[in-house]
């Protein structure tokens, strides 16, 4: 199949690419609503999460089985149908007067966006012949990077000053546009034209045990931590489901012909140490856009609006990185080199956070965010790259899937362990915090102090005195608070130091163009 060239060539490239943001985005925008849907809908915030979890799981199950999808419909049928149903359940999810009506639409809404991110990225790889597709990585790596950021900041404009629903409204027209581009510039490939479904055997056991055991390993990580872990059966049971169903996939689907997820691709060692880099990237990618938001929200007073917006300056520090990091391995340099600086931005941006108190200001994060998007630039572009180096061009869907549930598990795994720590934390740090309030001088000084001010508020001396302890516990409390989100910093970079030397397992491995003109041609004589 040629690649497209011209005008067709940049169409495609960016409706596949706000077609990936839009996926992404949709991950996070709903953070800064959950209050909200809350209230509107007449439910607690423990059962509101569940409209993030549904994506999410919805999402990871759908994400490696892209490849046999793709397969199986037609890669531009399959990825113009995911489209579609994602518009549609979108706009479903902004008319749901319940919670199960929400959660349910979510859930779908996460099918449709499985292929959003896998498919947009072969496609765009396909718009580029070989030696480029670092470059293609690097544009990428632009929407993977502006997604998660942007969503806080666009879902905090609409709660600020709108209503819920339109979160999900606003992926209307976006996706019918997308749709329309999908169906008039993509191109179908060859084979695509004579698939025969009648013979073409459906791993139905694979599928099942898949769905099993990510499912339940995503409702672990998730809800673990608000349902205290194994305390609570489901979560046991879930957990030995999420066990039982992922190490029989991996049996099952070595012994298969035609398995759903072609994890023997695993075996090749590139793409094997790349997905477990992958992994790290996503734990410290979500870790730290979780804690970030919950901390200043909660002990400055930020907006959702505030909190989003102070993140963009970073996310264009990523944006404006991202090709130059392309262009330059094109010219042959060393991933090492980037991996490298990519974990050492992670390492300071998370030691550089933990160094601040109460009363920092909005400046005084800017730099900071600033290196962690030089990082997360950094990091992107080689992993992407090398999740496809080596792989014959049957196998690249499959690599590319593989590497991005890594990513999202990553995630998942980031933001369950990290919220299980700060809560941890925070019990130890208040009761640390609170032996020392009792009996101390200081202490008993600032009760009295304002017990006298409430005094002359008008309150006798018992409200006084219950008002002056009440004030002192929220100070103890915002103050435990803050160090725990400090020693989740800290975690997070430490993680990062353990892993730096799987750099190493990086391998240096410059096409010439004589070797991706034979890659490109052996890429055309498979799509035939």
């Amino acid at each position: 199949m040629a690649t497209p060239t011209g005008f067709k060539k940049w169409i495609v490239v960016i409706t596949v690419i706000v077609a990936a943001i839009m996926e992404l985005i949709d991950t996070s925008i709903v953070n800064v609503a959950l209050s909200q849907m809350s209230g509107s809908l007449g439910a607690s915030i423990e059962d509101i999460a569940w409209v993030v979890t549904s994506y999410a799981i919805a999402n990871v199950i759908i994400i490696p089985m892209t490849g046999f999808l793709a397969r199986y419909f037609g890669r531009k049928n399959y990825y113009l149908g995911s489209i579609i149903l994602f518009t549609i359940a979108s706009y479903a999810c902004g008319q749901s007067t319940s919670l199960v009506e929400l959660v349910i639409f979510r859930f779908i809404q996460g099918v449709g966006g499985g292929a959003l991110l896998s498919t947009s990225q072969a496609l765009l790889f396909d718009s580029f012949p070989t030696e480029e597709r670092p470059f293609a990585s690097a544009l990428f790596g632009m929407g993977v990077i502006v997604g998660p950021a942007f969503g806080p900041t666009l879902g905090g404009v609409i709660i600020d000053h709108f209503n819920w629903p339109l979160i999900f409204d606003i992926n209307v027209p976006v996706g019918i546009v997308a749709a329309v581009l999908v169906y008039l510039f993509v191109d179908k490939k060859p084979e695509e034209y004579s698939i025969d479904r009648k013979n073409m055997h459906i791993d139905v056991i694979g599928i099942v045990l898949l769905a099993v055991g990510i499912g339940a390993l995503q409702v672990v990580l998730e809800k673990g931590e608000s349902e205290d872990w194994f305390h609570t059966n489901y979560i046991t049971v879930l957990t030995i489901a999420a066990i039982v169903g992922l190490v029989g996939f991996v049996f099952w689907e070595l012994r298969q012909k035609e398995p759903v997820v072609n994890i023997r691709v695993m075996g090749n060692k590139t793409l094997a140490f790349t997905t477990i880099l992958t992994f790290i990237f996503g734990y410290g990618l979500f870790a730290a856009v979780f804690i970030y938001p919950v901390m200043v929200q909660r002990l400055m007073g930020y907006t959702p609006t505030m909190t989003g917006v102070s993140l963009i300056p970073g996310t264009l520090s990523a944006f404006f990185i991202l090709p130059i990091v392309g262009k330059m391995m094109v010219k042959g340099t060393s991933p090492q080199l980037f991996v490298g600086v990519g974990f050492a931005c992670y390492i300071g941006f998370c030691f550089w956070m933990a160094s601040f108190n109460a009363d920092a200001s909005s400046w005084d994060f800017f730099h900071p965010l600033i290196i962690r998007g030089v990082g997360a630039a950094m990091l992107t572009v080689p992993l992407t790259n090398q999740a496809v180096m080596g792989l014959a061009p049957k196998d690249i869907p499959q690599g590319i899937a593989i590497n991005n549930m890594m990513r999202q598990l990553g995630g998942a795994f980031g933001i369950a362990i990290t919220n299980t720590y700060i809560g941890n934390r925070m019990g130890t740090h208040r009761v640390d915090l609170v032996s020392n309030v009792d009996g101390g001088f200081i202490s008993s000084q600032r009760i009295n102090q304002l017990t006298s001010f409430f005094m002359s508020k008008g309150a006798d001396l018992t409200r006084a005195k219950d008002q002056a302890l009440h004030m002192i516990d929220g100070i103890v409390n915002q103050q435990a608070a803050l160090l725990s989100y400090q020693d989740a910093f800290r975690l997070v970079g430490i993680f990062f130091i353990i892993c730096l030397p799987l750099i190493g397992l990086v391998k240096r491995k410059t096409m010439s163009k004589k070797e991706a003109e034979q890659a490109q041609k052996a890429a055309a004589e498979a799509a035939h």
